[in-house]
């Protein structure tokens, strides 16, 4: 028995076994990690039922009130009863623990918090009202209660009672105005935006022209008058559109709803401060399908608001591919040049060697370090002579010498470049001898025989590094807060105003947005599903552009395999 044992022993057999059982342990954590952030992440978007109750806590006060709640259950838990009542709270002593919830009650307008711990044992009449609306606004976070009133210009147009589920004559008459109001809204998001925001890029256009024209000395009566007429078509441009705007605002601003909070708070709301309002009770499943759907959409394609608490996180999710595909064609030619040149031309001996271990130790240095070089170098040296040398008219205020999309690429392209060069030698390696020689044989040169035969048959090396480089460069985070990244960036860095590109502006990236959201949020319980959210929706970027990667890698390995690379 003992031999045997050792036979199987020596044949690795228990290594085996135990490199599966890694395998196997690892991959469940990753799904473990992924269906974690699934399901915290994804159930927020979900329309949950809102709850009335009457809450009573426990308390020494003479002058105890039942409160009444409204809002959503998030989650409960059990804490010892000798921790409520070292808080002050008076409990009954033969009771070891109590279980207490977590509601999101919203109206921080009428409360002052979005969510209020409640301890289950003193929650009663608990019920869901049909007519019970949920409000998704554009400022203070969710509103719960029921509407009494719609008007228009201060004026009612339409009532209901709250005590009767089956009065829906305010509810229609609001559905109908708060359409109107989306659709106004959509509107004055688009002169604001787009026409007028490309007139001011206009004008700041014209100011630098004129600017330089004075630097250089060529600021003669006729060029000013040209700009002078520039700027006059722009003003009749802009004054048009402000009239545009003036009659919009007038005409949204017009309706407004009176809701009953909790306690009967009375609020009224301006409908144009509403982004997405339904009767959560009241929904089918299919419905909630369907609001469902609408909410994570807007998450995927809006911009954020409420301290990035709220909304979409679209202009994150554009910065980071952005980045990581600016990233890509930088590092992809200088970490296959700088590879061919050590394999293929360089002399092997102790100056490569030597270049190797630098080249691999590189890859060892801690990210953040990268960032300061790249913040020193890229942009106070490099972007402040390229300010000085092509945007002179724009000084003192930077163009180039400040943190940008191009700065935080190069920076990341830096930070990976090591990946590619050693993944690209190794492939450079993997190709016979003979493969060179028979070229060479036939009369082509070294050069061509670099270009048109080796290059294509390392080419799934290359980007087998690549794709190590863009699973890297995609989750960093702390270099970029140096050189590009802030927490709300105003517009893209591509849009339709010349040169298009526009590589100097500041962005937002997934990673940052997650610390941001995270930990220095002031609503840390609002942001906790959106940091699982985004975490999910990054990791899902990453892999997307993995797998595009690693799909043109297939396809070239398929069509160099009869070389046997």
């Amino acid at each position: 028995m003992t031999i045997k044992l050792a036979k199987w022993i020596n044949k690795g057999t228990p290594w085996i076994w135990f490199n599966a059982g890694a395998v196997a342990i690892s991959i469940v954590m990753v799904i473990g990690l992924l269906l974690l952030l699934a399901v915290r992440g994804l159930s927020h978007f979900w329309p949950h039922d809102v709850m009335r109750a009457n809450y009573a806590p426990p308390t020494t006060s003479p002058e105890l009130q039942v409160t009444q709640v409204i809002g959503e259950f998030v989650e409960s838990e059990t804490i010892p009863a000798i921790q409520i009542a070292s808080s002050g709270i008076p409990v009954d002593e033969t009771q070891e623990s109590y279980r207490r919830d977590l509601l999101k009650l919203g109206n921080r307008d009428v409360t002052g918090a979005d969510f209020i711990w409640v301890l289950n044992d003193f929650v009663s009449d608990i019920e869901y009202p049909a007519n019970l609306i949920t409000l998704e606004r554009r400022e203070w976070g969710n509103f719960y209660g029921f509407i009494t009133e719609v008007r228009e210009n201060g004026n009612a147009v339409a009532s209901s009672n709250p005590e009767q589920p089956g009065d829906d004559t305010a509810w229609n008459a609001f559905n109908v105005r708060l359409q109107r109001a989306l659709s106004i809204y959509d509107q004055i998001f688009e002169i604001e935006n787009d026409e007028i925001g490309q007139i001011n890029y206009q004008m700041e256009r014209l100011r630098l022209r004129e600017r330089r024209l004075e630097i250089d000395g060529e600021n003669t009566p006729e060029a000013i008058a040209a700009i002078n007429a520039d700027r006059a078509e722009l003003d009749e441009q802009y004054e048009g559109f402000q009239l545009q705007l003036v009659e919009l605002y007038e005409s949204v601003n017009r309706d407004t709803a009176v809701f009953q909070a909790a306690n009967e708070a009375q609020l009224e709301i301006d409908l144009a401060d509403v982004v997405l309002a339904y009767r959560p009770n009241q929904m089918g499943f299919f419905a909630k399908i369907g609001a469902y759907g609408h909410k994570l959409g807007e998450f995927l394609t809006d911009e954020p608001r409420e301290a990035n608490t709220e909304g979409g996180i679209f202009p994150a999710i554009f910065g980071t591919v952005m980045m990581v595909m600016l990233m890509s064609v930088f590092v992809t030619p200088f970490g296959v040049v700088a590879a061919v040149y050590l394999r293929e031309y360089a002399k092997q001996g102790i100056i490569t060697r030597t270049i190797r271990i630098a080249v691999n130790n590189l890859a060892g240095v801690p990210s953040i370090v990268y960032g300061v070089f790249g913040l020193g170098f890229f942009i106070y040296i490099l972007g402040g002579e390229i300010d000085q040398l092509f945007y002179p008219e724009a000084l003192p205020a930077p163009t180039f010498g400040t943190p940008g999309l191009l700065w935080a690429s190069l920076t990341l392209a830096l930070l990976t470049v090591p990946v590619v060069i050693v993944a690209t030698e190794e492939g450079l390696a993997r190709i016979p001898r003979s493969v060179r020689e028979g070229s060479l044989a036939l009369g082509a040169t070294k050069f061509e025989t670099l270009w048109r035969v080796v290059l294509p048959m390392a080419s799934p090396a290359m980007m087998t590094g690549l794709i190590l480089a863009v699973a890297r460069a995609a989750g960093e985070v702390a270099p970029l807060m140096l050189v590009g990244v802030v927490k709300l960036a105003p517009s893209l860095p591509l849009d339709g105003n010349y040169p298009y590109l526009h590589l100097e502006q500041k962005f937002m990236h997934l990673g940052f947005h997650i610390y941001d959201v995270g930990f220095q949020s002031p609503n840390i319980e609002a942001a906790r599903p959106l940091v699982f959210a985004t975490a999910l929706l990054l990791v899902i970027v990453i892999a997307i552009l993995n797998l595009t990667a690693v799909a043109l890698r297939n396809h070239l390995r398929e069509k160099y395999k009869a070389l046997d690379v």
